[in-house]
């Protein structure tokens, strides 16, 4: 028996505040660089003051990568260029500080938090601190049965909800979202093709490590019969993260969620967190203007996320490696935006434009 209600979160959740941003806009005009001369750094200041609530906008002292790692039971089915139940690899690399997305948190300043909502790997592998929120080993094929039980798919919101927590709690400003999983880009897929009423076939990418054509039909072939299992269920998220999602896939559901509750800003990354945000959406449809879309990953999935949500990319430089990265890119250009809203001098009384 569930008790959460994700359409609760519709009453929680607040836009951010259009005043402070009116605000911002003013605040420019005033500035001593003209006003369209910093490009889009001006709306990327302008939607992070909103979120914070205060003018001028104040540095992003706090940074935080949060990856959630699963494998997915689809990927059983040849549709990903890695094997099935080896995402605790792409973990290993990060903790070890060889993967992209660590060279770059430590060059960035930010902080990277991996939890564990679904790995299929011995717990021993891994550090404690990463395996101890596990909701359960691996993922049902989605193709033909459920990735969660509807008590799993709650515990995996709930674990999302308590580590957007734990993050506005310690004090992160400014969130970086990704995943580290072997099948999610297929499950997101399916998620994205569901909620967007489309076939396999224009949802269906090559995935972070390029798939070859054999493969790519394969991975059409298993969202398309996914699909027939999740149109039943669409009108409950629950339900549906259930069927067709996973322990990643509803954790980040509910990061999402919770992190706008809690007022804190999010970067995403790539085809997942977008397929996440859809399924956020459909239980908030104030939730997405706390988000921004870090970069365009090439998923033909992500781009109809993300037109759905009306998020437009920061990046666009063909990053394909997943795991955050290509988000964690776009937090340079946001404290950038950030550093010039509040520092650049105002021009002098005689240039101020008259009435």
């Amino acid at each position: 028996m569930t008790t959460l209600n994700l359409d609760d979160f519709s009453d929680l959740i607040e836009r951010p505040d259009g005043g402070v941003r009116r605000d911002a806009e003013e605040r420019r005009e005033r500035l001593a660089v003209p006003p369209g001369a910093l490009g889009r750094l001006d709306e990327l200041a302008e939607w992070l003051a909103a979120a914070q609530g205060r003018v001028p906008v104040t540095p992003i002292r706090q940074p935080r990568v949060v990856l959630f790692a699963a494998d997915h039971g689809i990927a059983a089915q040849g549709v990903s260029a890695r094997p099935a139940g080896s995402a605790h690899e792409l973990v290993r690399a990060v903790l070890d500080g060889t993967s992209p997305v660590s060279v770059l948190a430590g060059r960035f300043g930010a902080g990277v938090r991996v939890v564990d909502a679904g790995l299929d790997c011995d717990p021993g592998l891994l550090p404690e601190d990463v395996v101890r929120h596990r909701v359960r080993r691996g993922s049902g094929r989605i193709d033909i049965e459920d990735a969660l039980t509807a008590e799993e798919a709650e515990d995996a919101l709930r674990l999302g909800i308590q580590i957007a927590d734990e993050e506005a709690d310690s004090g992160t400003d400014l969130v970086v979202l990704g995943d580290l999983s072997v099948g999610g880009t297929t499950v997101a897929a399916t998620l994205v093709a569901a909620l967007c009423g489309t076939d396999a076939s224009v949802v269906t990418g090559r995935g972070g490590q390029p798939i070859d054509d054999l493969a790519w039909m394969r991975k059409c072939a298993a969202i398309r019969d996914s699909l027939r299992r999740a149109r039943p269920v669409l009108g409950d998220q629950l339900a549906l993260l259930a069927a067709v999602g996973g322990a990643d896939v509803a954790a980040i559901t509910g990061f999402l969620l919770q992190s706008a509750v809690r007022r804190t800003p999010v970067i995403l990354d790539g085809v997942v967190s977008a397929a996440c945000g859809l399924v956020a959406q459909r239980a908030a449809f104030r939730a997405p203007d706390w988000w921004l879309a870090g970069q365009s990953s090439g998923e033909p999935g992500q781009a109809k996320a993300l037109d759905r949500m009306a998020l437009n990319p920061v990046l666009d430089h063909g990053v394909t490696v997943g795991e955050g990265t290509g988000a964690l890119l776009a937090l340079p250009l946001v404290q950038a935006a950030a550093a010039l809203a509040a520092e650049l001098p105002a021009r002098a009384a005689a240039e101020q434009p008259t009435d």
